[in-house]
């Protein structure tokens, strides 16, 4: 069985424009996305042809300039354009943040030279990327990376393996986080690899307990020979550029948070009219009313949250703290919301008929990407104690 459409959530939005992709998305995920998103998850189908349709919609570049062929949207409407598709399958929504986070390093930092001629096929649509930073012995301490780069010439040569990487084996570029130095976080650099490179290559995808259709897998660089028209910024650069994508993906992964929570309300309300006990329909009953009331008020203000948080970055203020916050939040209130809309289907919930149980299960690796929860609690205790 699969998800009913969403409710369309009533928005604030700041332009005529903003409402018009909204409106298009919210097509998109009925009409190419949700249908069939239990089916393809359960058999681990990756929707390579969905990821070209948002391109060719105009949804894969949605906050990059427009010079490049972004859409020059605010991160306020981007957010809530990924919020829909996570909202529809995890995979789609969580696969555009990550190839929005792939992008950022070119995008911000990259000389004009680089962006003209890269950007445009980036986020044109055709293309998809993945970001490589973590890797086996180097997760929430990302400065400790091992993946050298070495400089002869005009390439640099790499080796080493990166790990957890979304996308990985089917991106068509990957932004490449390298050490060029043993200087700590001051020795890594950034490189900007296309797929196809000789050397590099991926491992089978993990076996995950959810987000199946979304490949996640190790990445090998074996004497993987990098052009050094291909450094993005300047060596050493790298680690504050892995942080500032970072920041704005974290704002990505609440989005995500937020709409898997969405989804998991609107089936469980959905379910809770319909179910009858003891003569009524269980939606009636105060024990479980309370329960959605609960629900509802997390998915409302983890939406405002991480809007709030967007609002900043589009005016230029800092907001590390406050996309911390937002995906600390965010996440947390999904786990709850999946796992509580379980329990207002009962037993029913606990088995694959109904969409509540995988939203549990995706639910669960929120907490866990672009920085634990953990981490995120530590960020924002250090920005209060600065």
């Amino acid at each position: 069985m699969t998800a009913p459409a969403t409710k369309p959530v009533e928005r604030q939005l700041p332009t005529d424009e903003a409402r018009e992709l909204l409106a298009l998305t919210r097509d998109l995920a009925d009409n190419e996305v949700r249908p069939s998103a239990a089916e393809d998850e359960a058999a681990a189908e990756f929707p390579r042809e969905v990821f070209r349709t948002l391109g060719r919609s105009g949804l894969l570049g949605l906050p990059y300039d427009e010079q490049f062929g972004g859409g020059g949207q605010p991160y306020e409407v981007y957010l809530q354009v990924i919020e829909e598709l996570a909202a529809a399958r995890l995979t789609v929504g969580l696969g555009l943040s990550v190839h929005t986070l792939s992008c950022h390093a070119l995008a911000t930092f990259g000389s004009d030279a680089q962006r003209e001629q890269w950007l445009p096929d980036m986020i044109g649509g055709e293309q998809l990327g993945a970001y490589c930073l973590s890797e086996p012995q180097s997760g929430s301490d990302a400065a400790a990376l091992r993946t050298r780069a070495v400089r002869e010439g005009d390439t640099y040569v790499v080796n080493g393996t990166k790990a957890w990487i979304t996308h990985g084996g089917v991106a068509d570029f990957y932004s490449s986080m390298v050490r060029t130095s043993d200087d700590g976080s001051r020795g890594i650099s950034v490189l900007l690899v296309p797929a196809g490179t000789p050397g590099l290559s991926a491992a089978a995808p993990e076996r995950k307990m959810g987000m199946k259709g979304s490949p996640t897998a190790q990445v090998f660089f074996e004497d993987v020979h990098v052009p050094a028209e291909r450094l993005i910024g300047e060596e050493g650069q790298g680690f504050g550029i892995a942080m500032a994508a970072l920041d704005s993906g974290r704002l990505g992964i609440a989005a995500c948070a937020v709409g898997v929570a969405q989804a998991a309300l609107d089936y469980a309300v959905g379910y809770a009219k319909e179910r009858e006990q003891f003569g009524r329909a269980i939606a009636d009953f105060q024990g479980l009313s309370f329960l959605l009331a609960d629900m509802a008020t997390a998915v409302e203000a983890g939406r405002a949250l991480y809007l709030a948080a967007a609002r900043r970055r589009d005016a230029g203020l800092s907001f590390s703290k406050e996309a911390a916050m937002a995906k600390l939040f965010c996440t947390d209130a999904a786990m709850k919301v999946t796992t509580d809309a379980v329990q207002v289907l009962g037993g029913y919930g606990y088995t694959q008929d109904h969409p509540v149980e995988r939203f549990m299960r995706e639910a669960k690796v929120l907490q866990i990407v672009e920085g634990t929860n953990q981490i995120q609690r530590l960020v924002i205790g250090r920005t209060l104690t600065r």
